[in-house]
């Protein structure tokens, strides 16, 4: 088998998924973020899609985490087996010249935050780890030009976090992130099932459901039901109920506006400068939340702003943090700019 000599890796470490692209060869791996680990001995199970597979459906003595909540480490050590594990897998399991690993992060994390993150990569086996800030990462992902002196607006909506920044010259000028995203819908969908039906459903129905037939902008589209499964919450048996478009629409409202609450804010604090170049190019929207039935028109409508949806949404962090890597000066000179706290950082 061939070894690896010292290759660029950018990884989307995200609440839901990890997304890993090696340079010269694209994007390798897109896996959730779930370990399978055996409580008694602690030893890893099963790590990515086939972890998955067993959420809700182990045995007492096998527990599926996610060691990731909110687009922070929830729990270090899981965090840690995990990403030598995607690490690995993605080199094929050998690397002889230990690879520079550039990890995107929420735009809010705190130092201790940042400095687990980056520990987590080097105890995986990264020579040197970099901190790319997620807007920023996915901006470069979403092919912005964000190094000219004119203003652009990117929405990464992630699986627990959407960041909000306004970026030029290379940096943020000003950000927000909110710890709403994919998982927050799923966990509303559940909540409005048990509050509204006496249903009890996973976490995995719900995100299915949200998928199928969730919107953002229900008005105008056609009537859509489906049937979703669960636990009768009075009798305690199994119950199929039919749901549409609508309630799901009620049931993930919220979120939707802690989302559009944080689009606003941020634009209210853009410098008028910016403002106006935001006005003309519009708002770019990443992340696998973007993918929202009548997300674009939900936020254009509330903005009055083009939207525009990033082609690769879902890949859009990832293909950044790898380029963020070839643009480390610029960067890192950003962090100069009087707005920018935290660019990028290496351990």
């Amino acid at each position: 088998m061939a070894f690896n000599f010292g290759e660029d890796i950018g990884i989307d470490l995200g609440t839901a998924s990890v997304l890993v692209y090696v340079k010269n060869k694209g994007i390798v791996l897109n896996e959730p973020s779930v370990v399978a680990l055996d409580k008694s001995s602690g030893k890893i199970i099963a790590v990515g899609e086939e972890a998955r597979r067993m959420l809700g459906r182990t045995p007492g003595n096998i527990v599926a985490i996610r060691p990731m909540k909110e687009g922070v480490i929830a729990d270090y050590d899981v965090t840690e087996k995990m990403l030598r594990y995607f690490i690995g897998k993605a080199l094929n399991k050998r690397f002889f010249f230990k690879p520079r690993v550039m990890v995107g992060i929420p735009s809010g994390v705190t130092s201790v935050e940042d400095r687990a993150v980056k520990q987590a990569a080097i105890s995986a086996g990264a020579k040197a780890a970099f901190l790319v800030e997620e807007p920023l990462a996915a901006a470069l992902g979403a092919g912005l030009e964000i190094g000219e002196a004119n203003g652009s607006m990117v929405v990464d909506i992630g699986g627990g976090t959407t960041d909000v920044a306004v970026l030029s010259l290379g940096g943020i000028v000003t950000s927000k992130s909110v710890r709403v995203g994919g998982d927050k819908l799923d966990e509303a969908i559940v909540r409005h099932m048990r509050r509204n039906h006496n249903l009890m459903i996973g976490e995995r129905s719900a995100e299915e459901i949200k998928i199928e037939i969730g919107s953002a902008y229900p008005q105008g589209k056609e009537k859509t039901v489906a049937d979703i499964r669960g636990r009768d919450l009075v009798s305690g048996l199994p119950k199929t109920l039919r749901i549409t478009t609508e309630e799901i629409y009620e049931a993930i409202k919220e979120p939707l506006d802690a989302i559009m609450g944080a689009t606003k804010e941020v634009l209210e604090r853009t410098p008028p400068e910016l403002a106006a170049d935001i006005m003309n190019k519009g708002i770019v929207l990443t992340g696998g939340g973007a993918l929202l039935h009548g997300l674009d028109r939900f936020i254009g409508e509330g903005t009055r702003l083009p939207i525009h949806i990033a082609e690769n949404t879902v890949q859009c962090v990832a293909l950044g943090t790898a380029k963020a890597l070839t643009h480390l000066d610029m960067l890192q000179n950003a962090r100069s700019f009087k707005h920018i706290p935290r660019q990028m950082q290496a351990l």
